[in-house]
């Protein structure tokens, strides 16, 4: 029974009005990134639902009439495009959830700068087509570029520095130029500087760890900083 259920769900997936959907809200949602630009706000009002809910990267969310009113035109001076990846799709029934990339190029004041999103939707199918019911737009972080510091400069952030309120240990060590740090007994994971006393591990864009000294210069320890919130580790060795 188990097989002849994933064939018929092999079936279903491959099926022409399936495929169909697929691709007219994925030209749907392509349509929409394209007015953004020009703010051609026409085409949102086209593909929106009178009902959407709608959470921005900006840790907003509002209705249509307000969604509406943000679809305006570059300012003079800026630029760009967004192309869209699919990445995945579900349906059922009258309802839809397509996951999309967003892939941005920006023209800034003649500097060009990108950005992705991981934009999720969801979609009903009235009687005039398929309307966005809701979306939530995440900026995807991505790792600062690392600079290179001095070696005596590293050498002073060599040490044993303790958790505050706690029995957990972090271990910086200096290996042919390169700043180790290894917290407990996990595994070393090399420290890239951001900037003079802020450093940065690959894959994890939204820690910075930040020294801290005192006032005659000595560093007394390090905060792990995550937006708005610090973490204290205090130089024990």
């Amino acid at each position: 029974m188990r097989a002849l259920a994933l064939v018929a769900f092999a079936v279903l997936l491959s099926s022409p009005a399936l495929a169909d959907d697929r691709a007219l809200i994925t030209t749907q949602m392509q349509e929409m990134s394209d007015a953004i630009a020009s703010g051609d706000v026409a085409v949102w009002d086209k593909y929106i639902d009178a009902s959407v809910i709608y959470a921005e990267e900006d840790d907003s969310y509002k209705g249509k009439a307000n969604l509406l009113k943000e679809i305006v035109p570059l300012p003079k001076g800026l630029s760009g495009e967004i192309k869209i990846d699919l990445l995945s799709y579900y349906e059922d029934g009258d309802t839809a959830v397509a996951l999309f990339r967003q892939n941005e190029t920006e023209h800034f004041f003649g500097q060009t700068i990108f950005a992705k999103y991981l934009t999720n939707t969801t979609w009903k199918k009235r009687a005039d087509g398929w309307k966005l019911i809701a979306g939530q737009v995440l900026a995807e972080k991505t790792d600062p570029p690392a600079i290179t510091l001095p070696a005596g400069q590293l050498a002073q952030y060599i040490g044993t520095y303790k958790l505050k309120d706690s029995a957990s240990i972090y271990r910086l060590t200096l290996e042919n130029g390169i700043l180790i740090g290894t917290r407990d007994s996990r595994k070393p994971a090399t420290w890239n500087a951001e900037a003079s006393d802020v450093f940065f591990i690959k894959g994890d864009p939204r820690i910075r760890k930040i020294f801290q000294h005192d006032a005659s210069g000595k560093i007394t320890g390090f905060v792990e900083r995550r937006e708005s919130w610090d973490v204290v580790w205090i130089k024990i060795g």
